[in-house]
C-alpha cells in the first residue's frame, strides 16, 4: 500500500506539477493584490481536485460503458502522458496542458477570474492529470489501495494549493529557467512512467488474448 500510494504522489505531482504552474498562475494574476490571488487560487485547486475525485471514483465504470479495456486505456494514456512529457522536457505548449491561443485570448477578455479556467482546467485538472488518475485507481488491488491514491491526490492538491499562494515567493527564488529546469527534470520521469504504462498495457493485452 506504502510503495502504491508514493507512486502515486510522485505521478500526481510530476503530472501537475505544481511548481510549472506557479509560474503561469504568476502571469495570469499579474498586477493583482496577493489577497485577490489567494481567492482565485483556493476555489481553482478545490474545482481541480472535486474533477479529478471524480474521474477517480466513476472513472472505470465510464471505461466499462464505453467498452474500453483498462490495457487498451493503459496504452492511450501512456502515449498521451509521453506527449505531455516531451511538451515539459523541450518547454514547449501543445495545447495538452496550456491554454491554445484562442483560450489565452478568451483568457484576455475574462481576465476577472481564472479559477475555474484556466486554472482547475487545464492546468491542474488537465488530460493527463485526469487519465493517470483513472490508471492509478484501476492498478488499486484493494479498497485501501484505491483510499491511498486518494490521499496522495489530496496530498498533492494541497501543495499545489500552497505553492500558488508562495508563487511570487517561488518564483523569485527559482527564477524562469529554475522553473524551467525543475519542468524539465519532472518531465523526465513522466516520460520513463508512460513508457511504462505503454509497457504494461501491451503486457496485458497480449496476456488477455492468450
Amino acid at each position: 500500500m506504502l510503495q502504491h500510494f508514493l507512486y502515486s504522489f510522485v505521478t500526481l505531482f510530476v503530472i501537475i506539477d505544481p511548481v510549472g504552474n506557479a509560474a503561469v498562475f504568476v502571469g495570469l494574476t499579474q498586477g493583482t493584490p496577493a489577497q485577490l490571488r489567494c481567492i482565485s487560487a483556493l476555489p481553482g485547486v478545490v474545482i481541480a481536485a472535486l474533477l479529478l475525485l471524480t474521474f477517480a471514483l466513476v472513472g472505470d465504470r465510464l471505461l466499462t460503458a464505453l467498452g474500453i479495456t483498462l490495457p487498451a486505456f493503459r496504452i492511450a494514456g501512456g502515449i498521451l502522458l509521453f506527449l505531455l512529457a516531451a511538451e515539459m522536457v523541450f518547454a514547449r505548449e501543445s495545447g495538452i496542458r496550456r491554454p491554445t491561443a484562442p483560450e489565452e485570448r478568451e483568457i484576455e477578455q475574462h481576465r476577472t477570474d481564472i479559477s475555474v479556467f484556466p486554472l482547475a482546467f487545464p492546468l491542474l485538472a488537465g488530460p493527463g492529470a485526469l487519465t493517470s488518475i483513472v490508471l492509478l485507481m484501476g492498478r488499486a488491488a484493494s479498497p485501501f489501495t484505491a483510499a491511498g491514491v486518494i490521499a496522495a491526490l489530496v496530498l498533492v492538491m494541497i501543495l499545489t494549493l500552497a505553492l500558488l499562494i508562495a508563487a511570487t515567493h517561488v518564483v523569485r527564488v527559482l527564477g524562469v529557467t529554475g522553473v524551467n529546469v525543475v519542468s524539465r527534470a519532472l518531465g523526465v520521469i513522466l516520460a520513463a512512467l508512460a513508457t511504462q504504462l505503454v509497457l504494461d498495457g501491451l503486457t496485458q493485452s497480449m496476456l488477455r488474448q492468450v
